[in-house]
């Protein structure tokens, strides 16, 4: 099952939600994406909609991974497992949870202009988001809906992964959920859309005004986002040793090379990003394949995401399922934050035979001594305005010993969340891919 758009989630999660019609019920959305679903909810039982603000603490470097969250009056809640998987320390910490309070303090500066706070006072608090990854944000939000006088907390949303509700803990006395896929990867996966929503959105969503249309893609990209690649859903499993993984191949015809992706610590195959960049590959004419580099279950243990070696063994494996496919094409690799340490080690590995290697927001340090027998051409791609990770990936540069640039894309950010940012990172991967991958097929030939 997939939900068409977040209007569609809110519409079958208030199905499950009639018991609670006739009670003094308040529906607490979670901007940004769980406002358009919450306000569905709202709508069909009749009762008043507000908006909780909470703020995700990301690990730095792989801001998609949480690590904590924060809220209004003070809220928060760390995981000290994940702080540990990637070295935080708790003055990390403390300067990642300032810099969001600030965050939430500007939204509800511009919420509460449209819609002043929702008294909670023995009323049942409704949390709403469009699907549980880490829990961190909800946990959060429970803390804030019982600091308001909440009498009882629901935590409602379209879709989470198994066990879930042991994530939320006793910060609520109640959980809804539409579905619990067992094979649970990404909150987007279940989405036919899930583009960003936007401040416009949100603000319409507390007026009741019509719902503005959404621009589609990964944050406010560029007008011309191509979307996903044609055939990018025909679903393949790729092999790596024994391990069956899941994958996304398409291949368009007389394809000069295939673009085999390798996503960050906190993401998988589903990556709105890579998938963004796999469309402007797939339009030049060029493979690509997305695939989750961990099992669900391996994905349980936390260390395994952060383990470069054993990510960098399973795309190694993963290549080569794929050259025995039938599949004679040039083979680049492109890696997104952990992820591209992963392919600079799959690639200096003897016998790699790989013809170009992109890296996007990477953290191509953790490569490690392997980046000196790199041999395949590398392009390193980083945010202007990410300047810890821009150092990292200037001394990694002076380390590789292969064809090598470093691209800057200004104004850009970590996640190129920025309008124009990330098609701007894309173009700069297709043309060094097309540049290459299509040299190793003309001297293949």
């Amino acid at each position: 099952m997939t939900f068409v758009d977040r209007e569609d989630a809110g519409r079958r999660l208030a199905g499950l939600l009639g018991y609670l019609r006739g009670q003094p019920v308040v529906v607490l959305g979670l901007p940004r994406g769980g406002v358009p679903v919450a306000a569905q909810v709202a709508t069909r039982l009749g009762v008043p909609l507000d908006v909780i603000i909470v703020r995700k603490v990301g690990v730095p470097f792989q801001p998609e991974l949480a690590m904590g969250a924060v809220g209004e009056d003070g809220a928060a809640v760390t995981s000290r497992d994940v702080m540990a998987m990637a070295g935080v320390t708790d003055k990390e910490l403390a300067t990642l949870q300032s810099r969001e309070r600030a965050e939430v303090a500007a939204r509800a500066d511009r919420y509460r202009a449209v819609r002043p706070r929702v008294d909670l006072d023995g009323k049942v608090a409704v949390v709403v988001d469009d699907g549980i990854a880490t829990g961190a944000t909800a946990r959060a939000a429970c803390q804030i809906a019982r600091a308001h006088g909440a009498a009882q907390v629901v935590v409602a949303v379209p879709v989470a992964p198994p066990g879930w509700q042991e994530r939320i803990g006793s910060g609520a006395d109640d959980f809804a959920c539409v579905l619990e896929p067992p094979s649970f990867y990404a909150i987007g996966q279940f989405y036919e859309d899930f583009s960003q929503t936007s401040e416009d959105e949100v603000i319409a969503c507390l007026r009741g005004t019509a719902t503005p249309t959404r621009s589609g893609g990964d944050g406010p990209l560029a007008d011309s986002d191509p979307g996903d690649p044609p055939g990018m859903d025909p679903e393949v499993e790729p092999l790596a040793g024994t391990t069956r993984l899941a994958g996304s191949l398409t291949v368009p015809a007389d394809a000069p090379g295939i673009v085999i992706f390798a996503h960050g610590s906190g993401s998988s195959r589903h990556s709105p990003r890579n998938r963004y960049v796999a469309a402007t590959l797939a339009e030049a004419g060029l493979g690509t394949l997305l695939f989750d580099l961990l099992t669900t279950d391996e994905e349980v243990d936390r260390a395994n995401v952060f383990d470069i070696s054993l990510l960098a063994d399973r795309l190694s494996q993963v290549t080569a399922w794929l050259r025995t496919q039938g599949r004679p094409e040039p083979i680049g690799y492109f890696g997104a934050s952990t992820g591209a340490a992963a392919a600079l080690q799959a690639a200096a590995k003897p016998g790699a035979d790989i013809a170009a290697v992109v890296s996007r927001g990477g953290r191509p340090d953790l490569a490690g001594q392997c980046l000196a027998t790199v041999n395949a051409p590398t392009l390193l791609i980083v945010g202007g305005d990410d300047a810890a990770v821009l150092t990292l990936n200037r001394e990694a540069l002076a380390e590789l010993r292969c064809d090598r640039e470093l691209a800057v894309v200004p104004g850009a950010t970590h996640l190129f969340e920025e309008p124009g940012t990330l098609s701007a990172a894309a173009a700069l991967a297709r043309d060094w891919f097309l540049r290459y991958l299509g040299r190793s097929a003309s001297s293949a030939g």
